[in-house]
């Protein structure tokens, strides 16, 4: 990737506008997520780090549907987690990062799950925040979502994934290099 200049991860005020629009409409959509807090104060936050919004609108490009799902009162941030159905459709075939993708041989993906994160201004779910999602509704039903792994597993090849199947959340393994139709990642955005 060529590095990009600021106003390539900026947005114009018209994008900005339709942006908050669609994440207001969300947010009031699904109190649940959130019922403690009030849009009017996620909106001055997003109004006063418009850096942020870029990441969001990745996030909402590639299908992840972000919401608030969280306040973090000592840090003074909201947290906006992909709150699709489904593993979002613009991440999916991809193998968990950049060493599992140039060791693969044969039928590369086009990108990783890691360095996709990165490129957006994101992090990638954890196991424990991914279940934490989970509680929030039923994600992942029929697809799954690389969640950060562990050093000494991903040191033998290894990555993780999750899913939601029978009303459980599961947490399997796989070969980093791996990727499927059906696999992308979810992320998180502090803002």
């Amino acid at each position: 990737m060529t590095n990009n200049t600021t106003s390539e991860k900026s947005l114009s005020s018209e994008q900005m506008e339709e942006l908050i629009s669609v994440l207001k409409k969300r947010f009031e959509k699904n109190m649940h997520r959130h019922e403690e807090l009030e849009w009017n104060q996620v909106q001055a936050k997003l109004e006063s780090n418009v850096e942020k919004l870029w990441s969001l609108s990745e996030m909402e490009r590639t299908e992840g549907e972000p919401d608030v799902i969280a306040y973090d009162k000592e840090k003074d941030e909201y947290l906006f987690c992909d709150c699709s159905k489904e593993s979002p459709k613009g991440r999916r075939s991809v193998c968990y990062d950049r060493a599992a993708l140039e060791a693969r041989k044969k039928f590369k993906p086009e990108n990783s799950a890691m360095d996709m994160a990165n490129e957006m201004g994101i992090e990638m779910l954890t196991e424990e925040q991914y279940r934490e999602l989970q509680k929030l509704g039923e994600f992942d039903l029929k697809t799954s979502s690389w969640v950060q792994t562990p050093e000494e597993i991903r040191k033998l090849g290894g990555a993780l994934f999750c899913d939601r199947r029978f009303n459980h959340v599961f947490v399997y393994h796989n070969g980093a290099d791996s990727y499927y139709g059906a696999r992308g990642f979810r992320g998180m955005l502090r803002v």
